[in-house]
């Protein structure tokens, strides 16, 4: 047992039914039907096949696509395929996830073998709203559909995605109320590397915060800096944005727009209180960049046109950035600097992987974009250590008890 919580060594899981919960969420090329990395899904697979190999009856719960909008969604199935080819066996995949088909597929299975249910988000109970609006205890989640259904099945609960342990939703938390559980090895190995580094990082530490994911980057921001943690903080994409604006700087009309359009012009006032008393620690862009016709443009700070939409920080921004990154000792990165998808945006994400590349800091990169820059940069091995997930690495850092480690530490008292 580790910070309260059953480790897998406790348990005999031969000829056991074993439900997994697994985050192996990423890039689907929905033309083709397959993914466009497999970082997540590598990530898992030792625990996987630890389980197999020793005779559990192996039944993995995941989802696929944010429930932001509900065309994210997508079936699990090519992911079944991709844990095959690393597993080097089947895993069989049933397009259902606690429905009649499952539940046999389910009592069928032999020892050794694994199954792949289908996206546990197209459950209701799964998503965001659900979670948001009901704020169910972890006893109702043991009432849900999703736990009824399948407890019955198993002997014991397995959790290995910490990269989703900032949700609070029933195949998270909901199992551990009434089966005995316990992390798997890649939960284990994130939860005791992260508690080591956060006891006492070496300084100069620095964040570099950027993306799309407002709600989560603020969250870390102000905490890092209220708890003393972070000497410095680089933002990127709509954090800078955000940032910039609340201090008042002109980052252009359309930016201010997108930004209103996208329904964070709350963040703006949040982040003027954030700015003025710690604006010694926040590093803000002098440039950036944007895009006409596919064709990449930088602008000094009040010299960018109404119309532009902010896609990059720029060039003078970026050697800033790759400074103190190359001169810290810890690094934090949660986000890219831009559109790093696309050539003439991809400028200051590029930058910032080739700093992170020479620096002899600590690096930790956490959240899926960011390792998937990591992959497309080649940075992979530079890297000290990859945390799956995003949101999780940012409520741990706020010192937080993450809602799966609760229910965990529930799940080590149920026999």
């Amino acid at each position: 047992m580790r910070f309260g919580i059953r480790t897998i060594d406790e348990f005999d899981v031969n000829d056991k039914t074993v439900l997994c919960r697994i985050d192996i969420n990423q890039p689907v090329d929905r033309e083709k039907g397959t993914l466009k990395s497999t970082a997540r899904i590598q990530a898992c697979v030792p625990t996987l096949k630890e389980l197999s190999d020793k005779g559990a009856k192996l039944v993995l719960m995941a989802h696929q696509g944010s429930d932001i909008e509900y065309k994210n969604f997508y079936t699990t199935e090519p992911h079944s395929k991709a844990l095959s080819e690393l597993l080097g066996r089947e895993v069989q995949f049933i397009p259902d996830v606690c429905g009649p088909a499952a539940i046999e597929k389910i009592k069928s299975l032999r020892a050794g073998e694994i199954l792949l249910l289908d996206n546990v988000r197209f459950m209701s109970e799964e998503q965001t709203l659900f979670e948001l609006k009901l704020c169910l205890t972890h006893e109702q989640q043991a009432e849900t559909l999703l736990v009824r259904k399948l407890a019955p099945l198993a002997d014991l609960y397995v959790c290995d995605a910490f990269a989703a342990s900032h949700r609070d939703q029933p195949s998270l938390c909901g199992f551990e109320q009434v089966l005995p559980s316990a992390m798997g090895r890649l939960f284990e190995k994130e939860y005791c590397v992260l508690s080591e580094l956060m006891d006492a990082p070496e300084r100069p530490c620095t964040f570099v915060l950027g993306g799309a994911k407002i709600a989560d980057a603020f969250l870390m921001m102000e905490t890092v800096l209220r708890a003393g943690v972070a000497d410095h903080i680089l933002p990127g994409g709509l954090v800078a944005n955000i940032l910039l604006a609340a201090k008042g700087e002109d980052i252009g009309q359309g930016s201010i727009d997108f930004i209103m359009k996208s329904n964070y012009g709350e963040y703006i006032e949040k982040a003027k209180g954030l700015y003025e008393q710690y604006k010694k620690y926040i590093v803000l862009p002098t440039d950036l960049a944007y895009t006409v016709n596919g064709v990449r443009k930088e602008a000094k700070l009040g010299e960018i046109p109404e119309s532009a939409g902010i896609t990059d920080i720029g060039a003078e921004t970026s050697a800033v950035y790759q400074e103190y990154i190359r001169t810290s000792k810890t690094v934090f990165v949660n986000g890219p600097m831009g559109i790093f998808e696309e050539e003439p945006t991809e400028y200051g994400t590029k930058a910032v992987w080739e700093a992170l590349g020479d620096t002899d800091a600590y690096t930790v990169i956490g959240g899926g974009d960011s390792i998937t820059a990591t992959t497309k940069y080649g940075k992979t091995d530079a890297i000290s250590y990859i945390c799956t997930g995003g949101g999780a690495l940012i409520r741990f850092l706020t010192g937080e008890e993450l809602p799966v480690v609760k229910a965990l530490r529930h799940g080590a008292t149920v026999k």
